[in-house]
């Protein structure tokens, strides 16, 4: 069965996010986008993630608990996780190696931890878009660890990129897929350095305009969190 997805979203909680950028705000957009499977990965951080996939769900949504990691060398990855249980334990373990800098909400914006009723339960005071002192190859194997997947982001852009910090895709990386973003380059995926890379496409969306229509799908044998995880492994 072919399922629709968005496995890169941001919420409120990311600095660089709007605050319209509610769980529930969300899970509704994406929603009216046609979507089926959806994560929400936040800046080093899963604190929306429990109420984000409680609002998906009372819409008919799958959806995954994810962070996107910033590692010591400046490079994005996404980890996506079975359930928000397993994505929390993981941020605990982040939160240890996140430096620690204090937001400036005036410069970066808020950083709202929200319910699935759109009521604000606090504020993060740490720069979540930080970076950690994690190495961009420990991250598979610690993701792993909470029986997660984890994958570089938006690797044809030239800030925060596997390919922009390292020029070219090192095989010995042990990352099942890489994403690109829709703005891709035509021509990208053909480079030779990414002949065995499987390539999928998320929004990266910071903005409710910028859900956009199913249009990227997955072929499953079941909608569920470890059914989408497998294809993820599959490489």
């Amino acid at each position: 069965m072919n399922f629709y997805y968005d496995l890169h979203l941001h919420s409120c909680l990311s600095p660089c996010g709007s605050e319209d950028m509610t769980p529930a705000n969300l899970a509704a957009m994406c929603a009216l986008a046609g979507l089926d499977i959806v994560a929400l990965t936040d800046h080093n951080t899963a604190g929306n993630c429990a109420a984000f996939c409680r609002a998906a769900q009372e819409r008919g949504l799958l959806a995954l608990a994810g962070i996107e990691v910033c590692t010591r060398e400046d490079v994005h990855v996404v980890c996506l996780f079975p359930t928000p249980r397993l994505a929390e334990a993981f941020d605990q373990l982040l939160s240890q190696h996140l430096f620690p800098l204090a937001n400036d909400p005036a410069l970066f914006g808020r950083q709202l931890y929200m319910d699935e009723g759109d009521l604000v339960l606090g504020e993060d005071t740490r720069l979540l878009i930080g970076h950690t002192d994690l190495a961009l190859e420990e991250l598979p194997h610690l993701a792993g660890l909470y029986g997660g997947v984890a994958f570089p982001a938006h690797i044809d852009r030239d800030a925060f990129s596997l390919l922009g910090v390292l020029g070219l895709w090192d095989p010995s990386l042990p990352f099942p897929v890489a994403e690109v973003s829709r703005q891709c380059p035509p021509g990208f995926s053909v480079r030779p350095d990414l002949k065995d890379v499987r390539l999928i496409v998320n929004s990266d969306a910071h903005y409710l305009d910028q859900v956009w229509s199913a249009e990227y799908s997955m072929d499953l044998p079941e909608r569920s969190a470890e059914a989408v995880l497998r294809w993820l492994r599959r490489g």
